[in-house]
């Protein structure tokens, strides 16, 4: 059991890692000013998949620390 947490653990650190490094820049720059930014509405949808994915991993990450730094498992 204390292994199969901890390469929950691993594997979620590394999803987490990939799926922080795929979210674009907060930041609309230029397009901004004149709202052009909404334009691309697809883009915005799939920002919201990838947040609430990355949310769900996070969660699975956090949930294994606790559990493992608390030696709630034998």
């Amino acid at each position: 059991m204390l292994k199969l947490l901890w390469i929950i653990m691993v594997l979620s650190a590394i999803l987490m890692i990939v799926l922080i490094l795929m979210h674009s820049p907060k930041g609309d720059g230029i397009a901004g000013i004149g709202n052009a930014a909404q334009m691309f509405t697809s883009q915005k949808s799939a920002e919201k998949g990838l947040n609430k994915l990355t949310g769900i991993v996070a969660l699975i990450f956090i949930v294994c620390v606790f559990i493992l730094g608390f030696g709630l498992v034998s």
